[in-house]
Formats: C-alpha cells, structure tokens, sequence
C-alpha cells in the first residue's frame, strides 16, 4: 500500500528517543527547550526555518487564525506558527511517530495550549467543515497521490475565503534534457527513498487542479533559485564532513544514511531541471 510505503520512509524506530538523545549529546537543555534548538531536525524542508518565517509574513498569518498544518513531520513549522504568529494550530501527519515525536517536542517547548496533534490522511482528515482560517502545506504534497482528493479536502475544511498556503516542490520544466529518462528524479530525497511513493506533478497541472476544486490563486512564484542555493550548500557541509561522524543534530536521525544524500541528489534534481520549487497561495472560493 501507498501509505505503508510512505510511513516506512519517514518512520524510525524509537525516534523520541533518538532526538532527545541527540539533544542531550549537543549540549541542550530538555527540560527548557527553545525553537531554535530544533530547527535542525525539525526544519528540514528547503529553506528551513527562515522560508516558513517568511513565507508566513508574506501571506500575513495572523495572531488567533485557526490553521491546519497538513503534513506537519515532527511539527517544527507547527511551533513556528504557534509561537510566533500566535495561531491555533491543528497538525496534522500521516507518520505515527512523526506525530509522537511532535506533540514530546511540543510538550518540551510549552506550546502543547496552541497545538494539537492528529495522525490521519490528509485526503480524509474528519475535520469540521468550514473550520480553518488558513491551510499551510509545506512539501507536503509529493507524497499524495490523488492530488484531487487532497485539494477537496481542503476546501472542505477551510473556511469560505479563507487561504491555502502552499511551499511545494513539482515537477521541473526541462526533463528533456536529462539524459536518464527512465528515472525521473535521483533519489533518494527528502520525501522518497523509492519511485513508489513520489507523485510529483507538473506546477501547470496543480494550478488546474486548485481551480477544479474551488480554489483562486492569489500569487505563484518559482522559488527555484532560491532552493538551488539552499540544497548547494547543504551539499557543501555534506561534502566536507564525508569523512567524518555525522553531528548530533541533523536529518540522518530521521533518515538514517540517507539524509546525508540529499544536498547531491536534490542539487543534481534542481540543477538538471528535473524538478523546481514553488510557493503559491490560493483563495477558498466562496
């Protein structure tokens, strides 16, 4: 099954332990954790947590708005909007121990008041109608199949008006210049260590997609370059450190081995125009 594919890539046996462990070992304090003590872990998205902060400014995220994190991992960005733009915050993952791990962390920086974790799919979220003020979706969507249902779902539970915030990856313009063309991306990244679970469309066919559903977009911007300088980097520290332990704190504590393949799979994928970064925010119709 897809979503058992999908648990088994994120899923990692005694992950609380293994942060907390990893916590203690870079010098933390467990017992008064801040945001910026996880953001290593907890950011891994492209961009990290300076993207979320900014991206959240620009669609001016406000303090009281209900919003549904959909896809929220070990609920960084969750902590973010809690915190600092004062939202109530529904989050929302279909890893189990995602959401352990996030409502342990969220617990260790005392904003369990603002933040409530569910572990469902987000095509089938059983969730009120008209509800959220806001959806944010951040890679979230390059595991989901049936776009369609995905895009419903959020109509059905956003309030009318109210905003899709989305900070995706999708499908690059110019696979026809990869000399691979049987593979359509080097893996493994972030979201898939096999073909089976990554459902990237094109950034042309999700704008459909939201229209079908009732949706208008607001802006929709390439990001792209700022992604390629994001994952270069992240290749530079890679490389440098081949040879050496990995730090406590990083994406190898999710992924294992893997994580330290990202920063040369996602800048070929960037890089080769296999696959592109956007930011997008959509209107509920009303």
């Amino acid at each position: 099954m897809q979503e058992d594919g999908i648990t088994a890539h994120y899923g990692s046996d005694d992950l609380v332990t293994k942060i907390f462990n990893a916590l203690v070992k870079a010098g933390k304090d467990t017992n008064n954790l801040e945001l910026k003590d996880l953001s290593v872990i907890d950011q891994l998205h492209t961009g990290g947590h300076l993207a979320t902060i900014e991206l959240a400014k620009r669609v001016s995220i406000s303090k009281g708005d209900k919003v549904l994190d959909a896809g929220c991992g070990i609920g960084g960005t969750s902590r973010i909007l809690a915190k600092e733009f004062g939202c109530e915050v529904t989050a929302l993952d279909l890893t189990p121990q995602f959401i352990d791990a996030a409502k342990e962390l969220t617990l260790a920086t005392k904003l369990t008041s603002n933040i409530s974790f569910i572990c469902k799919d987000i095509t089938n979220t059983a969730l009120l109608d008209n509800y959220f003020d806001c959806i944010w979706c951040q890679h979230t969507l390059m595991n989901i199949k049936d776009k369609a249902a995905a895009f419903s779902e959020f109509k059905r539970v956003l309030k009318p008006g109210g905003f899709l915030v989305l900070h995706e990856i999708v499908k690059g313009d110019d696979l026809s210049r990869c000399d691979d063309k049987k593979e359509e991306i080097h893996l493994p990244v972030p979201w898939a260590s096999c073909p089976e679970i990554s459902f990237l469309i094109s950034l042309e066919e999700m704008e459909q997609t939201a229209s079908k559903n009732g949706f208008i977009s607001t802006f929709i911007e390439d990001r792209t370059q700022n992604a390629k300088s994001w994952w270069q980097k992240v290749k530079s520290v890679s490389l440098k450190n081949i040879n050496s332990p990995p730090p406590p704190l990083g994406a190898h504590i999710i992924f294992g081995d893997n994580g330290r393949l990202f920063g040369n799979t996602m800048t070929q994928n960037l890089d080769e125009g296999r696959i592109k970064m956007v930011e997008a925010l959509y209107v509920a119709q009303k």
